[in-house]
């Protein structure tokens, strides 16, 4: 009783609002409050990772370290997935950057709320044990579920749960990085494709909302380095780092797949976080670099403690020899792809986002310190290793802005601003020129369900259901009945096409009304004869399973303006005709028109 009190309470309340307050101007009021509960959840999420990670790690020998790593990482995703699967309760935990852009293609922009503390929850954990992975996709994905809630618990529209939703993810990379400007281009560049100007307020509200709450709450910075000028001479170099780069996201994309098909073969859950889990701890015992994000290690670099990689590791004692340093950072660097993408198949929560800063960091100092080896030209180690970072970014996620903020905001290197911009677009540019779609794309395009605004048509087309374009309003004809039999019906039917279908649903044919009348009228013989034998076949078949690209793709080709629907056992469902899909078109770019008004 208490509960719809509240309920019945809220929504007069809300119901004022509609009347006194339009869609716009509250939405400016929401996106502070998703900005604030935004920076809440970065701070928290930070908060309990280096908690988990500093009690497992801080007052325990040295000697006896390598022996948690491991088991550690295997607890952490075995945690995690316990964690789904009992508390959850069926519920799905997707991770990853990729649900969020379905959610907007093919959810109108809704995502279960309890993914507000989810992703929280079993990110942390996976991290926090030492899982090789981000946490900037969680709290993304965390934030984008705060604000679709937000807006849905409001009564908005599409386009407002949108934008909201966007803010949340903006406010959550905001969060984690103390990068607003980062987090606002993350949403335009991922998220929100196409975009006006009044598309910034909001997000530029919800980001620097939840920077300054994250600061607050969790002060200590992602990364800090003293950025010196570029030369000008090192300018070729940075050019060859940026091909190097690219290069290699082109390699990290390719594995994502690979190894999403490796585990893809693997049905039991368990088996799945054995397997990561038990791989996971041996990478770590030989690389500890891999232990967790591996931020640790890259600001060590900045910090000029360019053996740090090797330190604490099997290879400690050689750590005077550059030679040695350089091979194993590059075997860390491909460690670590491998390493991630086995915590995140294996059951484990976290982001591609956090590993792709780290392996761009490898490269650019393996890079520059290896050329500094060559006696031919001194580069500037830490400069290579920030360039390389938003290089990496700007490659796999096919978002070089954001690439190029992040880094320049959370290491305050403005100053390197020209070599980050050379850098971070030749990377985006070999990679697309090789992979047309990011590891966050590929799947929704392939699958037919990515909005993009490259191809319109395809894109409206992706967005509709076949279900809601299905016409079920037609005389069925029986396969024993003749057209004396159904005379009435056939005439006052308003549509010129009958479906025969057995007693079990099964399509055997259609008639066109013409032919019908003809047989009735007398003109053409037939008219005791069984629809059966009158069947015509139709030109083709709709599966209820099939996307509309290849349905109007099937009209097109033998230029027909009705065809018929069967599920997978090929039971009549209905029809679709070119005239509802017109129409749900139609409805569909209205809502897209204002997709970001």
């Amino acid at each position: 009783m208490l509960n719809y009190s509240i309920y019945k309470k809220l929504d007069q309340i809300n119901h004022w609002r509609m009347q006194k307050i339009s869609n716009r101007n509250f939405l400016i009021i929401l996106a502070f409050v998703v900005g604030v509960i935004g920076g809440l959840a970065a701070a928290l999420l930070k908060g309990m990772t280096h908690f988990i990670a500093s009690t497992l790690q801080n007052d325990i020998d040295w000697h006896f370290k390598y022996s948690f790593y491991l088991i550690l990482p295997l607890i952490g995703i075995l945690l995690s997935v316990i964690y789904v699967r009992k508390f959850l309760k069926g519920k799905r935990l997707e991770h990853g950057i990729t649900p969020i852009i379905y959610s907007i293609s093919r959810k109108s922009s809704r995502i279960e709320p309890h993914n507000i503390y989810s992703q929280i929850v079993t990110s942390a954990i996976t991290v926090g044990f030492g899982g090789s992975c981000g946490l900037e996709a969680p709290i993304a994905y965390s934030g984008s579920a705060i604000g679709s809630n937000t807006g849905r618990f409001f009564g908005l529209q599409y386009k407002e749960i949108t934008m909201l939703l966007a803010c949340g993810a903006a406010a959550g990379i905001s969060g984690a990085f103390n990068s607003p400007i980062a987090g606002m281009i993350f949403a335009i560049e991922i998220l929100l494709p196409e975009f006006s100007i009044p598309a910034f307020i909001p997000l530029l509200i919800s980001a620097a909302l939840a920077s300054v709450v994250s600061r607050l709450l969790y002060s200590e910075p992602l990364f800090h380095t003293a950025s010196t000028e570029w030369e000008v001479e090192a300018l070729f170099f940075y050019i060859l780092l940026a091909v190097l780069v690219g290069l290699y996201t082109v390699y990290f994309a390719k594995l994502t797949g690979v190894v999403k098909r490796w585990f893809s073969r693997v049905s039991n859950p368990y088996n799945k976080v054995w397997f990561s889990g038990i791989s996971l701890g041996l990478m770590i015992f030989i690389f500890p670099a891999l232990y967790g994000e591996g931020y640790l290690t890259i600001q060590q670099i900045l910090d000029g403690k360019f053996d740090a990689i090797v330190q604490n590791s099997l290879f400690a004692d050689y750590k005077n020899m550059a030679w040695v340093v350089i091979s194993y950072t590059v075997v860390t660097l491909f460690a670590k792809s491998f390493a991630s993408l086995f915590t995140l198949n294996g059951g484990g929560n976290g982001g591609v986002f956090g590993p792709s800063l780290v392996m761009g960091g490898l490269i650019g100092f393996a890079f520059a310190y290896g050329m500094n080896q060559t006696g031919v030209v001194m580069l500037n180690v830490p400069n290579f290793v920030m360039a390389g970072m938003a290089g990496a970014l700007a490659g796999i996620m096919h978002a070089p802005l954001t690439g190029l903020f992040l880094i320049a905001e959370i290491t305050g290197g403005y100053t390197l601003m020209v070599p980050l911009m050379l850098v971070t677009s030749i990377s985006y540019l070999i990679n697309r020129s090789m992979l047309k779609h990011s590891i966050y794309t590929k799947v929704l395009a392939e699958s037919g369900d990515l909005l993009t605004y490259e191809d319109k048509d395809r894109t409206v087309l992706s967005m509709m259901k076949l279900r809601y374009v299905l016409e079920t309003n037609f005389v069925v004809l029986r396969p024993s009945e003749t057209p004396n039999d159904r005379k009435s019906d056939i005439i006052h039917s308003k549509r010129n096409i009958f479906p025969i279908v057995d007693e079990k649903g099964l399509l055997l044919g259609i008639l066109y009304s013409e032919r019908l009348f003809s047989i009735l009228l007398g003109e053409e013989d037939g008219v005791d004869k069984s629809f059966e034998k009158l069947a015509q076949k139709p030109n083709d078949i709709i599966k209820e399973r099939e996307n509309m690209d290849i349905v109007m793709s099937k009209m097109n080709r033998d230029d027909v303006w009705i065809l018929p629907v069967v599920d997978e056992d090929n039971r009549y469902l209905g029809f679709v005709s070119k005239s509802s899909v017109f129409n749900k078109y139609r409805a569909l770019l209205v809502r897209q028109g204002h997709y970001l008004e």
